[in-house]
């Protein structure tokens, strides 16, 4: 089992994060808050010039690391557009995306998008996307379903798994914005990286960060391998990207203090725009609740055992 990107992939990552960053980078998400409907023409360009809808990750594995390096890139930046959503797209719908809907009111992240989406179950129930209505923020929108077929069994591990990418390169900057704060600011005559408790929540923050890098590169090569367990990989490991979320929220928002939750910083941005990942198409205790009703008694195997 070789759980590490390739270095093409790897490679790819990188320059999707440059090429992002020479997008706008930060002032992207701004701007697309400002006027959502500007979100496909702020980013479109870019993900198109990356090659990004050429990727396939379902029938490629190297596509399939290549599609989760430009998701983590994605998340590096809070960039305003469903990158992971559009990548996991079924083959034999004619859409341009796929969400994974759960609860009376399913919703994802695709308001102010001109785009043709499906939605799928846990179960692998699949509908088209009607009506979107704007529900929140983090362009939340409300889904309008139009059942098509129960086909979709073999859709939802990657549709799951591929936002967690997204949400572990939101972490990835999280950590960094942080480093360099508390290497900046000074208290008591020294900088905050210097008190051995700011060292020990930032441990804390980073052993989750890593822990979930490993989870996410498992649950990648489950779904490469076409492991039977793909599903219930890919519902651990979102289980553990929202456990990790918050503790590496958490940490980092209590080093920056309160100017953490202003605008004026990078990581109130991260925080908000985490969000819609962190919260759908479950929060934390309804995908335990999932993982422990299609584990059943046989439980988890791998790394997640």
């Amino acid at each position: 089992m070789i759980l590490d990107l390739t270095d093409d992939a790897q490679e790819y990552g990188r320059q999707a994060q440059r090429a992002f960053e020479a997008a706008g980078g930060d002032q992207l998400v701004q701007q697309a808050e400002a006027k959502p409907e500007r979100r496909e023409p702020l980013v479109g360009p870019v993900l198109a010039e990356l090659g990004a809808w050429d990727l396939d990750p379902r029938g490629d594995g190297d596509g399939l690391e290549a599609a989760a390096a430009l998701c983590r890139s994605a998340g590096y930046w809070a960039l305003p557009y469903p990158v992971a959503e559009r990548l996991a797209k079924p083959a034999d719908l004619d859409v341009e995306g796929l969400i994974v809907a759960a609860g009376a009111r399913p919703a994802g992240p695709v308001a102010g998008l001109q785009t043709r989406w499906a939605a799928v179950t846990l179960d692998g129930t699949r509908s088209t996307v009607g009506a979107q209505r704007p529900s929140g923020p983090g362009f939340v929108a409300e889904l309008e379903l139009s059942r098509v077929d129960d086909d979709g069994a073999s859709d939802v591990a990657l549709a799951l798994v591929l936002p967690c990418w997204t949400l572990l390169g939101m972490l990835d900057r999280v950590i960094e914005l942080t480093i360099a704060h508390i290497s900046l600011r000074k208290q008591f005559g020294q900088t905050l990286s210097a008190f051995q408790g700011v060292q020990f929540q930032l441990t804390d923050a980073e052993v989750e960060r890593s822990g979930l890098d490993i989870l996410a590169k498992y649950a990648l090569w489950s779904i490469q391998e076409n492991q039977p367990t793909a599903l219930n990989d890919a519902l651990a490991l979102r289980m553990s990207a929202i456990e990790a979320a918050e503790v590496v929220f958490r940490v980092c928002h209590q080093l920056h203090g309160a100017i953490g939750f202003c605008d004026e910083t990078t990581l109130s941005w991260l925080s908000r725009y985490s969000q819609p990942l962190r919260r759908l198409p479950l929060g934390l205790s309804a995908t335990r609740d999932a993982l422990t009703r299609s584990a059943g008694r046989a439980g988890l195997t791998g790394l997640f055992a």
